[in-house]
């Protein structure tokens, strides 16, 4: 075999010699830091209070804007929310992960809705299957990962009165928050052997119910052990010390959705800080994707722009 400039490199730096390397010899290449990539999320696009965006609209979109991937919500999606995925729906998703191929996009996580927070057991298996179908879903459009939720105790039945009360309510009457955690860490587990098998990577987010708090997120992600499970860091969801939360959480990160508010929030708006935010999952070894979830009132067809430009800025 003749003796290359790329296997005298090969087997200098298996021999650890690469730093004392002769004179004349070609030196190794510099270690150079991997750039995080950039994804839109549909929701961008979607706010649940008009006309649901197609995904195929939201994927040629983002191609046109230069991201390398899509974050597709599944209450977007021309599928049934529940119920089994039969072949209508299985050729649907292919039809999807066509598009994306076809735009050059990676669709790089499904943000499902589900909740483990449920005191019946037959509701919380249905919560669970749910989950196992979301894993195929992921699994038919080469997808890695997928958003999961604790869920919530569900005694504040308006989401608009749960933000105006800053995503606090009361526990189910009979009952307490050791066992809503138990019943969130038992759905969650019973959901990882399908994760497992599907090759995808469930990503649990820091949005409201249990996971609120950056402690109430790390308190179930340290009862799993488990390579496929990690935090999924929604940088808007936390409304008290938000730095400190991220930073928290930032070890134990797998998936980032990265909130901006043009025009307001639809519900609150947050002025954050992304260089320092990029500064912290750096710190932590994050090189995952980070996903635009632009939340604000102002026309999609400018804040998701201009929202892209403040990501490419601080994680470029």
């Amino acid at each position: 075999m003749p003796h290359t400039r790329r296997t005298f490199l090969a087997s200098a730096l298996s021999a650890g010699l690469v730093g004392n390397l002769p004179a004349g010899a070609p030196s190794a290449a510099p270690t150079v830091r991997r750039r995080t990539r950039l994804a839109i999320a549909s929701y961008s696009y979607w706010h649940f209070k008009t006309a649901k965006v197609p995904i195929p609209v939201v994927m040629d979109r983002a191609a046109a804007l230069g991201v390398e991937g899509v974050d597709i919500l599944h209450r977007q999606m021309d599928l049934p929310e529940r119920g089994p995925l039969d072949a209508a729906g299985r050729a649907h998703l292919h039809r999807l992960k066509r598009h994306a191929f076809l735009n050059g996009l990676e669709i790089c996580c499904l943000s499902t809705h589900q909740s483990f927070v449920k005191s019946d057991p037959a509701e919380l298996a249905a919560e669970v299957e749910h989950t196992r179908k979301c894993i195929e879903i992921a699994a038919e459009l080469g997808c890695p990962s997928l958003r999961i939720n604790t869920g919530r105790w569900g005694t504040t039945r308006s989401f608009d009165a749960l933000m105006a009360n800053r995503g606090i309510e009361p526990v189910l009457p009979g009952h307490t928050e050791d066992e809503g955690f138990k019943w969130c860490i038992d759905g969650i587990s019973r959901c990882l052997p399908k994760a497992e098998q599907h090759g995808v990577v469930l990503a649990l987010e820091n949005h409201w119910g249990l996971a609120r708090t950056s402690a109430g997120l790390l308190r179930i992600l340290n009862s799993l052990d488990s390579p496929w499970l990690g935090a999924l860091m929604d940088t808007g969801n936390f409304l008290e010390n938000p730095y400190e939360q991220l930073e928290a959480m930032a070890p134990k990160t797998v998936y980032v959705q990265a909130k901006t508010y043009p025009g307001g929030g639809e519900w609150y708006t947050l002025d954050l800080d992304y260089p320092r935010i990029a500064g912290l999952l750096d710190r932590a070894g994050y090189r995952g994707w980070v996903a635009l979830e632009m939340e604000g009132k102002e026309d999609p067809a400018t804040a998701v722009p201009r929202s892209l430009e403040v990501l490419r800025q601080a994680f470029g």
